[in-house]
């Protein structure tokens, strides 16, 4: 199938190039968690941005209802447009055309023990009048989301990604490893991280030391990690037995999931302001939550470990 043809868009050769990694990486990344998940299978539906066809569009599969995943999706979106008054005022654009291409992922499993995990990869370009590229960047990352902390699942989603990231750049792990802690943060309850971060990086521009290629071989291999920084943790914990009061902790946590996805995620504000697929942008939500008046666990307790966690940061390697 013609990634190109399906969202209409006219590519030059390094958005060719983009698009079809992205969708190569949608399709490795459905079939390992088909794999781990031994049930459910995943759903596709392509959808486009306008009625005419203009503006691009995507490609949004779901998972549901499986032994291990209770609820997530790997989206891929090809889409560009015009820099509107609203996208310069919310999103401190410049231009006047612009393009988006990535592949965004959440999942939500059933097991309390199994995190919950986010990942999302994307190349944008900004566009003069004459349709020259007057700026262009890359961003993506992957972060955990442990209901219950398990310190050597932890050190092995780190490590994963800082062995990529200092094959090119010892540099970049503590920097984004730092971005993550950062950014994944519910600034409206005391600065309470969402779970214990990853990788996180924005509007990286090639330059003459690190150039377009550069980015797009990073972006490929931490892609590409993906799968060895969480399918391990699956394995050894989705047949661990829980209680309702687990169960109770994993959606009293995907709360705060929420609130951090509609409140001060940029991905879901950049999708909704745009004219995105409304579907497509709130997949990421779990399918039940729990909003308890002043929930606090007791000391000492694996609830409040996690908790301590999501306080203070840890460097796990």
């Amino acid at each position: 199938m013609d990634t190109r043809s399906i969202y209409k868009t006219q590519t030059k050769e390094f958005r060719s190039q983009w698009i079809a990694f992205i969708s190569d990486l949608q399709n490795q990344i459905c079939m390992a968690l088909e794999d781990a998940d031994g049930k459910a299978k995943f759903i596709e539906e392509e959808w486009q941005r306008n009625p005419d066809g203009k503006g691009g569009g995507g490609r949004t599969r779901v998972i549901a209802n499986g032994k291990v995943f209770e609820k997530g999706g790997v989206n891929t979106s090809v889409v560009y447009g015009k820099v509107t008054a609203k996208m310069r005022r919310g999103l401190q654009l410049e231009g006047a055309k612009w393009f988006a291409c990535g592949l965004s992922l959440v999942l939500h499993p059933f097991n309390p023990f199994v995190p919950t995990v986010h990942s999302n990869y994307r190349y944008f370009e900004l566009y003069d009048r004459d349709d020259n590229v007057c700026d262009r960047w890359f961003g993506g990352g992957t972060d955990l989301t442990p209901y219950y902390l398990f310190d050597e699942d932890a050190i092995l989603f780190h490590r994963t990604y800082q062995n990529t990231c200092d094959k090119f750049d010892e540099k970049f792990y503590p920097l984004f490893k730092k971005n993550a802690d950062d950014y994944f943060v519910n600034v409206h309850r005391s600065n309470e991280r969402r779970g214990i971060g990853g990788i996180f990086f924005d509007r990286r521009k090639p330059d003459e030391k690190q150039d377009l290629d550069f980015w797009f071989n990073f972006c490929k291999a931490c892609g590409h990690a993906f799968v060895d920084s969480y399918l391990p943790i699956v394995e050894k914990r989705k047949n661990t037995s829980f209680s309702d009061e687990n169960k109770r902790w994993q959606e009293i946590r995907r709360g705060r999931y929420v609130e951090f996805n509609l409140i001060h995620d940029k991905g879901t504000l950049f999708g909704l302001k745009t004219n995105g697929r409304t579907e497509s942008i709130l997949m990421s939500l779990p399918p039940t939550v729990r909003f308890e008046y002043n929930d606090k666990p007791k000391a000492g307790t694996e609830e409040n470990k996690l908790l301590q966690v999501c306080l203070e940061p840890k460097d796990w390697t």
